[in-house]
């Protein structure tokens, strides 16, 4: 049995064993063990693809803190404090826990060692900015703006888990793909908005 049907079987097992009792993210993340960067990424980016309230403002200032940290330490993460005490209910916590070991399951059987490059420490360089740049789009009011960067992100996670250099290059297309919609969308609306501002008919005369 390979590591990551492990770590999948470890989260069913505490998803199944959850009583009553909320799970903070802190313990989410102690869950995958001797856990890398990319397990922290996913276990920051899969909260903010359930209807969890309030996950994503708060969950985007935890990937910004980890920006920082990929930029500064990398390899060397460990959760934000403040950022771990968010607590999941208990429906949200077992959702959040299978729903990880269905994602590793699934990864396993794409996922494997490849374009290691791509995975390199060196890479921080533009990985930190871009986690950034997903955190930023996660806390900014756009409805259902959280599900597009966490999935980029989600993808990232996973390919240094798996050690996966496509993984991550599929992560970043899809992030830089949804920066370049939400600025062709801005750029249209600050063409439109003269026009559109001069001829609404409540405008002060």
């Amino acid at each position: 049995m390979s590591d990551h049907h492990t770590q999948a079987d470890r989260l069913r097992a505490a998803a199944a064993s959850l009583q009553d009792q909320p799970l903070s993210l802190q313990q989410l993340f102690r869950l995958h063990g001797r856990a890398g960067p990319g397990a922290l990424l996913v276990v920051l980016a899969v909260p903010c693809l359930l209807p969890v309230p309030g996950a994503g403002m708060l969950l985007s200032m935890g990937m910004a803190m980890v920006a920082w940290m990929i930029w500064r330490y990398y390899p060397r993460l460990v959760m934000p404090r403040k950022v771990g005490r968010f607590q999941l209910s208990p429906l949200m916590a077992r959702r959040a826990l299978n729903t990880l070991a269905w994602l590793y399951e699934k990864a396993s059987r794409v996922m494997r060692a490849r374009l290691r490059w791509w995975v390199q420490p060196g890479h921080r360089v533009w990985l930190a900015p871009f986690v950034a740049a997903m955190a930023l789009i996660i806390f900014l009011p756009i409805p259902f703006g959280n599900v597009v960067p966490a999935a980029a992100l989600l993808l990232i996670g996973l390919g240094l888990v798996f050690e996966d250099g496509l993984a991550m290059l599929s992560g970043v297309v899809l992030g830089l793909a949804l920066v370049a919609v939400l600025a062709g969308l801005a750029g249209g609306a600050a063409h439109w908005a003269p026009e559109l501002w001069a001829a609404w008919p409540l405008r002060p005369q």
